[in-house]
């Protein structure tokens, strides 16, 4: 796992933003797998710039994390319409190459099943976006969430509830239950990236950064991808107990590569 550094909050995303973008001018037929939430809102708009600036996102095939079950896509406060008002229409990417589960459907786990099953079709995600949840959770993979999950329906916890509540008009109207990928289905990615910033997650990175493998952390199965890149900024990293190794190998958040350390 690659843990970077940021002087702050805003260097932090614009590095989450310039992987990106790297990743779609190398690749402009990448699979993106793509999340939502107040995190994810500035690096978006990282990426409407880049758009303005040259980028093309029309190659690209996307696959939003997770939708709320019961939600259609016209809903305001659905992933359909948050991806739409905060990445989609302020691009140039294909509505044929742009993937969220149906909350509507009328069967859910049916659609969950299909919709991993598109995933593999099209042979897998390029680079998953993550944010983290308080409780460790990636995606809508709750505390006790199996490590070898697929896309499927999870019962949300009233936390998770309670913080997205600032997207519905009262309590009652928040889902209790949401199609996301599975822990298994993210690690499948041939490369993860996830960004947090803020104290309140501090105690969630410390967990999937520096605890033990566990369901209880479902983000913690990141130390067991291949190529896993952790952005941070330093309040998030606060709790790290090994910040100052950290630092010392990506001093600034900066990549450094033995080769080039050791040339000549």
């Amino acid at each position: 796992m690659k843990v970077l550094i940021l002087p702050d909050r805003a260097a932090a995303i614009a590095r989450v933003a310039e992987i990106i973008v790297a990743q779609v001018s190398c690749a402009p037929a990448s699979v993106l797998g793509l999340a939502t939430g107040g995190t994810m809102l500035p690096v978006y708009a990282h990426l409407r710039e880049a758009h303005r600036g040259g980028l093309s996102l029309a190659r690209i095939t996307s696959f939003n994390l997770d939708e709320y079950v019961g939600l259609p896509p016209d809903h305001p406060a659905s992933y359909h319409c948050y991806m739409r008002e905060n990445l989609f229409d302020g691009t140039d990417a294909d509505a044929a190459r742009i993937h969220l589960p149906r909350g509507d459907a009328p069967d859910p786990q049916q659609e969950a099943d299909r919709y991993e099953a598109k995933i593999e079709a099209v042979g897998g995600i390029d680079l998953q976006l993550l944010g983290i949840g308080r409780n460790g959770h990636i995606g809508f993979n709750e505390p006790t969430s199996s490590l070898g999950s697929r896309t499927r329906v999870k019962t949300l916890t009233e936390d998770t509830r309670m913080a997205n509540l600032r997207f519905f008009d009262d309590e009652a109207q928040v889902p209790q239950f949401a199609i996301t990928m599975g822990i298994q289905t993210i690690l499948s990615a041939r490369h993860c990236l996830l960004l947090a910033t803020g104290r309140k997650k501090a105690a969630a990175v410390r967990g999937m950064v520096e605890g033990p493998v566990s369901a209880f952390c479902p983000a913690s199965a990141l130390q067991m991808h291949p190529r896993a890149t952790v952005v941070l900024d330093p309040d998030a990293a606060e709790a790290l107990t090994l910040r100052n190794y950290y630092d010392h190998i990506h001093p600034g958040g900066r990549s450094r590569l033995y080769s080039e350390l050791h040339r000549g």
